[in-house]
This record gives C-alpha cells, structure tokens and sequence, in this order.
C-alpha cells in the first residue's frame, strides 16, 4: 500500500507543473487554518455526503420534472451521468495523484470514510457543475439559482479535506465542458412565445375561430391573482395591460379572495362583462374559466404564474400576445375536464388531473410555500415524497390496481412520458390516462424525472420500470383507496382537491372516494393570436 501511494504521488508530480502544487497548498493551508463553528463543519460535510453519488442532483431533477421542467432535469441529469463517467473511469486513471494528508485538516472537519480513489478530478465537482450548466443550458434562470450550490459543494471538498484545489477546479471545468459539448450536439428547446403569424401557424393546436374583439378593454373584467409566480421574476403585466386596454376592468385580489367569487360578484351586476379575463397560474385559470363556461363568456388568459401550461399550450405565452388576441377578437375553442366527487359541483380541469406521488408533492408544497417560497419548498417536498410516499389502491373502471402515481391529460400527449402536466391538443376530444404502477420508489422517481427520450433510452437499457399503463377514453371512473387512514387527493392543475363527505363516509369505512372525470368537447373559448386569417366578432361592441 505505501509503495502504491508513493506511486501515485510521483505520478501527480509528473503531471502538474509545479505552481499548480504550489497553489494546492496555499489554499490547503489558508482552508485548513481557518476556524470555523463546529455546525459551519457539520453543513459542509453534510453538504458533501448528499451530494455522494449525485443524491443531491437527482433529488432536484425530481423536482424540477414534477414542476414541469422535465427537459431541463433530462438534460441535467444525462451531462452528469456523462461528466461523472469521465471524471471516475477515465480521467482519474490517467491523471490519478494523491489526496491531502487527513493529518493537516482539523479533525471535525473530516470525513467519517476518507475516499480512496485518485484525486484528479474531483468527481463531486463535476457533477455538480455537469447538472447546473445543463440545467442552464435549458433554463437560465433557474441554472443560475443552482450555480451557487454547485461552487458550494466543490467547496466542501476543500473544506473537508477531500481534495485539492486543482481537483476541484479540474471537475468543474470538466462538469461545465461536457454540459457545453452536450449543448452543441443535442440543441436545447425554446419555450418562448413565437414572434410572427407564420411561424406561429406551424405551432399552436386548434382551430381559429373569431371571438368579440375589445380593442380597448372595454367590456373585460379581468381579474389579477398576486400571488401566483412569485417565485419566478418577470415584468409587471398591470402597466401593460393598463396601457394597452385601458377600458378593462382590472381586479386585484385581496388576501384570501377566491378568483371564482370575485367573478361571480361582477357576472351578478345588472351589466355584467361581455369577457372574462384571468391574470394567473393555471389554478386560477382553472377556476376562472369554470364561471366562464357557466356563463358562456369567452376567456382571456394573461400569463401570470410560474408555469403558464395552459396558456402556452392555447398560444398566449405572453402578456402582448394575449392583449394582442382580445383586441383582434381572435381566438380558440378548447375542451376541458370535468372533475366530479359524488354529487358536488364538478371541478373545471384545463391540463391534468392525478392520484399518487405528484399529489402528495404538492400538498407537502403547499403546507411549506409561504414560509420557505415555492422552489425551495418544492425540494423539501420532493425530499420527503420519494421517502415517504407509498402506492395508493385505485380501482379504475372497474379494475383494481395498486399504482404510484395516476395522471389523466386533457388531451393526447406524446408517448413514454408519464406525467402529462402540459396538454399538447386542444380539441381532440379525449382523455390520456398513465399508471405508474407499483414498484421500487426509485424508478418511479426516475419515470417522473425523465423526458420522452431519455426515458426510451433508458427503458432499454431496462434502467427504468417497464409497468406503465397508457389508455385513451372520454370519461372514466377512479375509487380511490383510504391510505394510511388519510385519502390522497386528486390534484389538478396545481392544485389538490378532496372529497368534503370522505372522512364522515368512505375514510372510516375503508371504501375509499368515488371520482368522475368526463372530457368537455369544446366547452370554453378562449382569446389567442390567429394562426391564419379570421373576421373578428364585433356585433356586441
């Protein structure tokens, strides 16, 4: 063994020129001399024993899949995979060299299993910069929350006296690289809003159709949820819409107001408004575009939440697009779901609705969001769910199943994607049904992390379970099972829902919650830019 570690240390002595050794040890040494508390000691190395493994990456790849981000977690995830196999099988064989003496770091500062292997380069390090830089690649904003973390964990290897500086500075440039290269040979997607009427006819789904045109707000009732996006920055949508519509009706939502009663006050005025508006995220689109269709107004969805699915899928991704559909009077006829609990009013649903782990998160989320804001609560959510979370019985149309997660898409979506959080169609007049059943806790996290590709792949490689269910239908019915004495509820569109009569009826029976969902063919019109040319409705100007 001494011979072994002689070898190794002349090796890196070969390879490094000597004001990198030089360097390696100013920074060992300032590291090292440095006091710090004892719980400053214990986050760094708990910091480096979450991160083993990429534990801490995959955990926020789940996050990111379960809040829509699935592209962004595939490609996070697949340049780790890439940069951790070149940093531990290849570039450690090659460069090798010796770690820092355990005897110069402070003793509460080292690692309960001091690592073994080479030293060049650190592994931790590229990976972390590996997933951030995908990520980024993807989301930039997002990436840049995530660069922070990832220095910190290539600091915790200085600080618990697990490498060098070169070590550290080698993964990073290696994380980052693989990350760019991925870049050029797999180009990232575009979510933003398409500029020109040609271009935008080749991506967005329906059919045109004209709707009463307001090129001033008159007539429009628009109502305004703050707190929805606040985790996300963007530009305040009200000097916009003020400018642009100055005849609407705008109301901001107080604290506690639901967006459904405020319409329904103005809808009880002797002259109602002749547009309903909604400024939000997809909850309060949801529940804006229910009185909508009661009342048989069409909806203007302005983009103000921190995902937007459904106003991206429809073709108002942005406030100037949306303004820009209502002034023209052009627009698009959707289906919805409809969501039912026994004889209740019937829930509007605009994207999915789902049973399971994905519940389960958000409900965790929301417990945390006002306290901790929505990303870093949807980690601890994450956390917990993929260590909590058991199956949930279902019995769907009348066929008993023991599942991780169930979703069902308004609309058909793109095949081997599980969680159909963002509709692809608009009118085709079906629901997408997707079980994950039962199996290991891991892969059904992975199957909800991965994108359609990825997860092909994958499958293939028999790296992710093969059990998941795909069926179309226009209505079916769910029993969902009591689990461990509390029901999970049905989420849809961000939001949970459960059953009022349950914990009176079914809960202390066993029996479990019966749950309708039925598609509503072309129930609700809604304002986007035309993909072609259409005469606008103006009869009621």
């Amino acid at each position: 063994m001494a011979f072994r570690n002689l070898r190794v240390a002349v090796r890196r002595t070969r390879i490094l020129p000597g004001w990198v050794r030089r360097a390696d040890a100013a920074a060992a040494r300032a590291v090292n001399r440095r006091h710090t508390h004892p719980h400053v000691d214990a986050f760094w190395s708990r910091l480096t024993g979450f991160a083993d493994r990429g534990v801490l990456w995959w955990t926020l790849a789940g996050v990111l899949a379960v809040t829509g981000r699935r592209r962004a977690a595939g490609r996070g995830l697949a340049s780790l995979l890439v940069a951790s196999g070149l940093a531990n099988l290849i570039a450690k064989q090659v460069f090798g060299g010796d770690r820092p003496l355990l005897a110069d770091v402070p003793i509460g500062r080292r690692l309960p299993n001091p690592p073994l292997t080479p030293s060049f380069p650190s592994g931790h390090s590229a990976s972390a910069a590996a997933f951030a830089a995908g990520v980024a690649i993807e989301r930039p904003r997002i990436g840049a929350t995530l660069a922070p973390l990832a220095l910190g964990v290539g600091y915790s290897r200085l600080h618990t006296g697990a490498h060098w500086l070169s070590d550290v500075v080698g993964g990073l440039a290696l994380g980052a690289g693989v990350a760019g290269i991925g870049a050029l040979v797999v180009r990232p997607g575009h979510d933003e809003a398409l500029s020109g009427r040609a271009e935008r006819a080749t991506r967005l789904p329906g059919v045109d159709r004209p709707l009463p045109a307001s090129p001033d707000g008159e007539g429009v009732f628009l109502v305004v949820n703050r707190s929805s996006g606040t985790s996300v920055v963007r530009t305040d949508p009200l000097p916009v819409i003020a400018e642009r519509l100055p005849r609407a009706e705008v109301h901001v939502l107080d604290d506690g107001e639901s967006p459904r009663a405020a319409v329904r006050a103005a809808l009880a005025r002797a002259a109602p408004p002749r547009i309903l508006g909604v400024c939000g995220g997809d909850g309060s689109v949801a529940a804006v575009a229910h009185e909508a269709i009661a009342a048989g107004l069409p909806l203007l969805v302005v983009p103000g939440g921190t995902f937007n699915h459904f106003a991206r899928t429809a073709g108002a991704a942005s406030v100037d697009l949306a303004i820009e559909a209502v002034q023209h009077g052009e627009g698009v006829r959707v289906d919805v779901a409809q969501l039912s609990f026994g004889d209740d009013d019937p829930i509007t649903v605009l994207n999915s609705a789902s049973v399971g782990i994905y519940p389960d998160f958000v409900a965790v989320r929301e417990r945390h969001e006002h306290r901790l804001g929505k990303w870093l609560a949807a980690a601890v959510a994450a956390a917990r769910v993929l260590r909590r979370s058991q199956p949930v019985t279902i019995v769907v149309n009348g066929r008993r199943a023991q599942v991780w997660t169930l979703f069902v898409g308004v609309g058909a979506i793109e095949p081997g994607t599980l969680a159909p959080l963002q509709r692809q169609r608009l009118d085709d007049g079906v629901l997408d049904v997707r079980l994950l059943h039962a199996g290991s806790r891991a892969g059904a996290a992975a199957s909800l992390a991965f994108g359609r590709r990825a997860s092909a792949v994958f499958r293939a490689l028999r790296l992710l379970p093969q059990h998941i269910e795909v069926f179309r239908a226009e209505s079916i019915e769910v029993v969902v099972r009591p689990r461990e004495g509390q029901p999970p509820g049905f989420a849809h569109d961000g939001e949970v829902a459960i059953a009022a009569p349950l914990e009176a009826t079914a809960a202390s029976r066993g029996r479990g919650y019966r749950t309708r969902i039925t598609i509503a063919r072309g129930a609700l019109d809604v304002y986007r830019p035309a993909s072609g040319d259409i005469h606008p409705v103006r009869g009621e100007q």
